[in-house]
């Protein structure tokens, strides 16, 4: 794009002055999650360069990311960065698109808590496309204007892999918490403080009170607010979609933690491969920072030993020399499944995780229990087992905290849920919903639900 002249500069002390008027910095068409990558390092790079803290470069990056992998589709859609003078300066964001596609209501509230300056325009009745406006205020005018930003924008590499992205994410997540953590310590602190004086000044008691509740409201506003861009990151560390494949039906929920103290480590894959559809839900063991990251270096590596067409055993045995060599003392469970449309036929490994669950097309549900040690243990994994793939059959996958309580049997959880998944609804999407209407509630931790069918290939 062909840079525009600079603001004009005061003649006294040469220094930049705002225009009247919105100035266009760049164009960028995104067609794939690469184009997201960049997107989200581009955001970063251009929030800097217009002066906002590290803290707002984040929010920036979270938020284009999360609308990226949400609004993605084959059809391109336009990001426009701007540079906005109206009764102050503001770095202005928008994303267009011509076609049907709507932004989810839960991506859209995230990016909203994040930034508020976000508007969605919907397109008029009977017309296709819509707009999104991200606008964010700056403290000044950027010293270097229009032109540092645009030249910052250009200079941000477009050619972000994904564990460059990955690696971006994980420093911005640990990043963000460890700033939250740090407030929230000083906030503490002073919360103690104040405490202390209210006890040995009866005569303060009122004035201390209040101030005291003012405090901790404070603390209890910052966390939630970390928190919910700490799960925005998590978020960004899971499949952007699931992959279209002819015969299979797939459909899958994620529920994070509603807890506010945590976030936890459990992830789901679905993607082709050479020896056919490869499925997977796992969970890493523990709910931290470290496990959410822990939790997305194991994802982005099963994508990538996936590519080499080995058996599922044999991924979980590479999977777990990686955790045990570069995450030593953390264990995870995690069970894939190859579905092999050209034999017919489904090939199970399971190390540690719940038993996937395999329902023909008589409505028969039985648990495919056959698995091997966790990862994270060096321990050899058992030969993944080979079954016979029924057209109309289903399979469920799901992890712990789906059926799991503190005052619950394991096993008679796992038959309540073997008998509503036999009778409930034969299309994913309605399985998955009905099977969270069921056990979802009272959720106390991070719950995936993924389900598939297969029928006749035409």
């Amino acid at each position: 794009m062909t840079p525009t002249t600079d603001p004009s500069r005061d003649a006294e002390d040469g220094r930049p002055q705002p225009p009247n008027h919105s100035e266009s910095l760049l164009a960028l068409d995104i067609r794939s999650e690469r184009d997201v990558f960049a997107l989200r390092s581009q955001a970063k790079a251009a929030a800097a360069a217009a002066g906002l803290d590290a803290r707002d470069q984040v929010r920036l990056a979270a938020a284009l990311s999360e609308l990226g992998r949400d609004l993605l589709r084959p059809a391109p859609m336009t990001t426009t960065f701007a540079l906005d003078r109206d009764s102050a300066p503001a770095l202005r964001v928008d994303i267009t698109w011509n076609d049907e596609r709507v932004p989810e209501p839960e991506s859209l509230a995230a990016v909203t808590r994040l930034l508020p300056g976000t508007r969605y325009q919907p397109a008029p009745i009977g017309r296709a496309g819509a707009q999104l406006k991200i606008s964010c205020r700056l403290p000044g005018w950027p010293s270097g204007g229009a032109d540092a930003i645009r030249t910052a924008l250009l200079a941000e590499d477009s050619g972000t892999s994904a564990i460059q992205d990955l690696q971006a994410q994980t420093r911005d997540l640990i990043a963000a918490l460890e700033e939250s953590h740090a407030q929230r310590d000083q906030l503490e602190a002073l919360n103690r403080e104040l405490q202390e004086t209210n006890e040995g000044v009866i005569a303060m008691y009122t004035e201390l009170s209040a101030e005291l509740e003012e405090t901790n409201r404070g603390v209890v506003a910052l966390y939630g607010e970390e928190h919910t861009l700490a799960l925005t990151l998590q978020r960004t560390f899971l499949p952007a979609s699931l992959p279209s494949t002819p015969g299979v039906e797939l459909a899958v929920r994620y529920l994070a933690s509603t807890s506010q103290a945590e976030i936890g480590g459990d992830f789901y894959e679905a993607v082709h491969t050479a020896g056919g559809l490869l499925l997977a839900v796992g969970d890493v063991v523990g709910h931290s920072l470290q496990a959410a990251v822990v939790m997305g270096e194991l994802r982005h590596a099963l994508r990538a030993y996936a590519a080499e067409d080995s058996p599922p055993h044999v991924l979980l045995e590479k999977l777990d020399r990686l955790l045990a060599q570069h995450q030593p003392g953390w264990t995870a469970t995690v069970c894939i499944v190859l579905v092999d449309q050209g034999t017919g036929t489904i090939q199970v490994a399971n190390a540690g995780h719940l038993p996937p669950l395999l329902i023909d097309a008589d409505g028969h549900a039985t648990y495919l229990r056959e698995h091997g040690p966790l990862l994270g243990m060096t321990l050899p994994q058992r030969p993944a087992t080979t079954y016979p793939l029924i057209p109309g059959s289903r399979l469920l996958m799901v992890t712990d905290g789906l059926i799991e309580t503190r005052t619950s049997d394991l096993s008679e959880r796992l038959d309540a849920l073997r008998r509503s998944a036999a009778a409930g609804p034969g299309e994913p999407e309605a399985l998955c919903d009905s099977l969270l209407e069921t056990f979802g509630s009272p959720q106390d931790d991070d719950i995936i639900v993924f389900a598939a069918r297969f029928d006749p290939q035409p």
